[in-house]
């Protein structure tokens, strides 16, 4: 006995994510606001699983809620500290064992911390170079193995660094934060040359002036009040507008890299 329902395999299947990020499982650190957040919403949308990674459990908890509403994919939120390597590795056992081996890291989590060279509280290098140099290392090295094992199944592989044009661009009253930029990019140049020929995209995404919590909590008044004058004389961009980026890099063809790719306000030419 046959129905007489026509039925085309090419139809989306109900509640079965599609986008070319379906079937991917993304990790994302700093994940709780800002551009990790807005990376997190693009990626869902998209149709990746996404690991939430960030220091404060209740905004990753209402994250992963919302995400887990407005879209058909697996989220998981793991609150971490990315500077405790220890936990860093326990969360990514928590997450292979939940959604699976990543594919796809963006090590997002950094702090910018402004003041005068002689004025600075040096316990804010401490913090910067820990969370945007460490942090950031120590993110990419607890998940490299699933990246390789996933580039040479023949999959995208993807390892985005978060750096600034403060690695390049001179801002007087942020040297230690620009010398931590510049560190990652050119770690993510290397990286890019060691793990380019075994299948792994390792690229910078480079933001200016976005609009996000970044340098909120920095120590000194004079630096903090700049950084908004500077942000509110011109046009910012959003945290959505570098996610658009980031999301439009990682579903390039796999045989395409966007090695280094900077955001910034048109203003700024």
């Amino acid at each position: 006995m046959t129905d007489n329902v026509s039925h085309d395999s090419s139809l989306p299947v109900a509640d079965v994510p599609a986008g070319p990020l379906a079937g991917r499982v993304a990790v994302i650190t700093g994940a709780g606001a800002g551009i990790g957040a807005a990376t997190a919403h693009r990626f869902a949308t998209e149709g990746a699983s996404v690991a939430l990674l960030g220091r404060r459990p209740g905004p990753l908890d209402d994250l992963a809620a919302t995400l887990r509403e407005e879209h058909a994919v697996d989220v998981l939120a793991v609150p971490v500290d990315v500077t405790d390597a220890a936990a860093l590795a326990t969360a990514a056992s928590t997450i292979r064992a939940a959604l699976g081996r990543p594919d796809l890291v963006v090590a997002n989590a950094g702090v910018m911390l402004g003041a005068p060279f002689e004025e600075a509280d040096t316990a804010e290098w401490d913090q910067m170079i820990d969370v945007n140099l460490r942090g950031l290392l120590t993110t990419g090295r607890v998940f490299i193995e699933d990246l390789l094992d996933a580039a040479a199944a023949g999959r995208a592989a993807d390892l985005v660094n978060l750096g600034s044009i403060a690695a390049e661009v001179i801002f007087a009253d942020y040297p230690v934060y620009g010398a931590t930029k510049a560190a990652v990019a050119q770690l993510t140049r290397n990286l890019r040359a060691s793990l380019g020929p075994r299948g792994v995209r390792v690229r910078s995404i480079d933001p200016a002036f976005a609009v996000t919590e970044l340098g909120a909590d920095m120590g000194h008044e004079a630096t903090r009040a700049g950084l908004d004058e500077m942000r509110s004389a011109i046009t910012t961009i959003t945290a959505k507008d570098v996610a658009d980026a980031i999301t439009y890099s990682v579903a390039a063809p796999a045989r395409v890299n966007i090695v280094e790719l900077t955001v910034v306000p048109t203003e700024l030419g």
